[in-house]
């Protein structure tokens, strides 16, 4: 291939593009440091809610908690009101907050692209639903 000038695969073009695109946003934004960080912020603010909230509780261990997927369900003897508070958070705009399927409850993905705007949204949604279901 190379004493042709050829290669031996199409490099997957697209795809080195949204890379491209993707470290040229992350560079802008500050660095890995600084997504870090950031990322620390969002999953701080939804864990803390989920503490304080009377309606929900966390699944994992604090020391095992990820930044990424923060998974959650409603307090024992409160499953029952697990499809309100879809119905609410879906009426608000948001989407996929449904656990696995096996397992119940809630994730919310904190992906590095999920601005806190959205997770400042999801908490406010979980205050309201905690207030209007009393």
């Amino acid at each position: 291939h190379i004493d042709k000038g050829s290669m031996f695969n199409t490099p997957p073009v697209f795809a080195v593009f949204a890379l491209l695109q993707t470290l040229r946003w992350l560079k802008d934004l500050g660095g890995v440091e600084e997504m870090h960080r950031i990322n620390e912020k969002k999953a701080a603010l939804l864990y803390g809610e989920i503490e304080r909230n009377t309606f929900f509780k966390g699944t994992a261990n604090k020391e095992d908690r990820s930044l990424m997927n923060v998974c959650f369900v409603m307090n024992d003897g409160m499953e029952d009101k697990e499809k309100a508070f879809l119905d609410l958070a879906t009426a608000k705009g948001m989407v996929g907050v449904k656990g696995h399927r096996s397992v119940g409850g809630f994730r919310a993905s904190l992906y590095n692209a999920l601005p806190m705007e959205s997770v400042e949204a999801l908490v406010a949604c979980m205050k309201e639903f905690e207030q209007t279901s009393k």
